[in-house]
């Protein structure tokens, strides 16, 4: 049965730490690298989210901690119009909670896999747009390293907007990377290199951009490299392959993007105003770009929710701890924790609470009150009611809460 609608929603302390029970949990839309993705509604403002939740115990024992909290500290310093931007995090005994921004356009894999081929103009809205998200990170010193289809979503009007920073470094001013890092396909040239202990830098965002675009474009990436390819391959092919360019493309759209796919880290377009200065883009408005004023190409299906509907199957049917039954599972596993005393529970409650202890806790409303009383951001206010078509994909129309 579904939840009880009669009832009146709870009324929270405004100076209360926003915690899991300030959500009403709508349904499952996918999976992270750490832990899955609902669509949450927020009791008070009826703002809709996007709720990323991810298990303690599992983060424990994969050793994935460190990379989780790494995260967290970096997108709590960011916000920008084509970002995936963070507005609370929080926990609780059993999972770590990030709440973003939520897109319902579905990410470009999505739509890759949907045999969607995105026109030439779209594509190069599209490069506009993550060309100023990159500049932004660069602003920040901060390397996505892990640029790809299935790392950008679309809004419902069809902005693209960088997500999962799992990956991303923090990169000290006059210091190079050299640890390896990010998916095979989209990895720059120097990544490989056998002289990788000199380091990389933002350039490789810019590369994966590159191949990004190209796939978009053509449905294939210009290297036919796999994530089991060795790196002795893959040094071997950026050497001797040539990438081809269908004759169909605009020759301003293929010297763009050979710029962005030049091997050579110094050579390569890795700033906004390399793009910004190209003839091809020379008459863009990037004032409009940036209030997201131009009209993309393709525009997302509002008649439907852009992900594999399997998520939600999976959080009901197959999912061993689904997000709804949250209480009653937590009330059980307090009283099987005070009956059990082994030295191998001990140590890993001890791990748990130093996560307790150590993780911190972000609200960005409260943060823009104290910062900025009144003033704008560059990210619009989303109205209280949410995006106009969300009622096909939640319960407040004709999907049923699940309970």
């Amino acid at each position: 049965m579904g939840a009880n609608t009669s009832s009146k929603p709870p009324v929270f302390d405004e100076n209360e730490d926003v915690n899991f029970d300030h959500f009403e949990i709508l349904r499952a839309i996918g999976k992270g690298s750490f832990g899955k993705v609902c669509i949450v509604q927020k009791n008070d403002t009826k703002k809709m989210y996007a709720m990323k939740y991810m298990n303690k115990q599992k983060c424990v024992e994969r050793n994935e901690v460190r990379n989780v909290f790494k995260e967290l500290q970096i997108m709590q310093g960011l916000e920008h119009p084509f970002l995936v931007n963070l507005w609370y995090s929080f926990q609780d005994e059993e999972d770590m909670f990030m709440v973003v921004d939520l897109l319902l356009g579905g990410d470009l894999r999505y739509h890759l896999q949907q045999n969607v081929r995105f026109q030439e103009d779209t594509v190069k809205l599209f490069i506009c747009e993550l060309a100023m998200a990159l500049d932004y990170l660069q602003s920040q010193r901060i390397i996505h390293r892990d640029m790809k289809p299935d790392n950008i979503l679309l809004d419902e009007h069809g902005h693209v907007h960088i997500t999962d920073f799992n990956i991303a470094a923090m990169l000290p001013k006059d210091m190079q990377i050299t640890t390896m890092a990010g998916t095979k396909p989209y990895m720059a040239p120097e990544m490989f290199s056998s002289r990788r202990e000199m380091g990389y830098s933002f350039a490789v965002d810019w590369w994966s951009l590159g191949v990004t675009a190209y796939e978009l474009l053509r449905g294939r990436r210009p290297y036919h490299i796999r994530s089991s390819t060795s790196s002795k391959e893959i040094v071997h092919m950026f050497e001797t392959a040539i990438v081809s360019y269908p004759s169909a493309w605009s020759q301003e759209m293929v010297s763009l993007l050979k710029k962005l796919l030049e091997p050579n880290p110094d050579q390569r377009f890795s700033h906004l105003s390399d793009v910004q200065n190209f003839p091809y883009l020379s008459d863009m408005d990037w004032d409009a770009v940036l209030r997201k004023r131009l009209i993309p190409g393709f525009i997302p299906n509002k008649g439907r929710l852009n992900c594999d509907p399997t998520f939600e199957l999976e959080e009901m049917i197959l999912e061993s701890k689904p997000l709804h039954k949250k209480k009653k599972r937590l009330a059980k596993k307090e009283k099987e924790m005070k009956k059990t005393s082994s030295s191998q529970m001990c140590l890993l409650q001890e791990h748990l609470e130093s996560v307790q202890k150590e993780f911190i806790i972000f609200n960005r409303e409260k943060k823009r009150e104290q910062a900025l009383p009144g003033g704008n951001s560059m990210i619009e206010r989303r109205e209280s009611s949410g995006s106009c078509h969300l009622c096909r994909f939640t319960n407040k129309c004709d999907l049923q809460q699940v309970s």
